[in-house]
């Protein structure tokens, strides 16, 4: 029994082992293959042909976040609600159905009054 307990770490240690092999061997690959061309254009902070002007730091408006954080809510709803949609049957089996159903409609109106609550702020609007 102790036997298998450890056997189970060994196997672990191996493909951890088998990993690091793996990425080193990647690693020295590409120092051994990858062309080695240092010049004056490689060392400037955007290489595109194009000249860089100003400094690194530029100001973004509060309002790409804001749209970003409510499309990344509206994913997330679209992940719990994938599988939810999947196993509804099973939960009409088990007798438990219309309570789900009635949980999910609950939490789609939350988030439904929430993107109310942003188009009416005038988050949404693309200026």
């Amino acid at each position: 029994m102790l036997n298998q307990y450890y056997g189970d770490y060994l196997t672990i240690a191996v493909f951890i082992a088998l990993g690091a092999l793996l990425v080193g061997g990647a690693v020295g690959a590409n120092r051994l293959i990858a062309p080695r061309h240092p010049g004056g254009f490689k060392d400037i902070a955007y290489e595109s042909g194009i000249e860089p002007i100003g400094g690194g730091w530029n100001q973004t408006h509060i309002r790409y976040y804001v749209f970003a954080l409510l499309f990344l809510i509206f994913d997330v709803e679209a992940v719990f609600v994938f599988p939810w949609a999947l196993s509804l049957d099973l939960f009409q089996e088990a007798g438990r159905g219309a309570f789900i159903l009635v949980e999910m409609f609950i939490f789609i109106a939350i988030l439904l009054v929430g993107l109310v609550y942003a188009i009416r702020k005038g988050v949404l609007r693309w200026e």
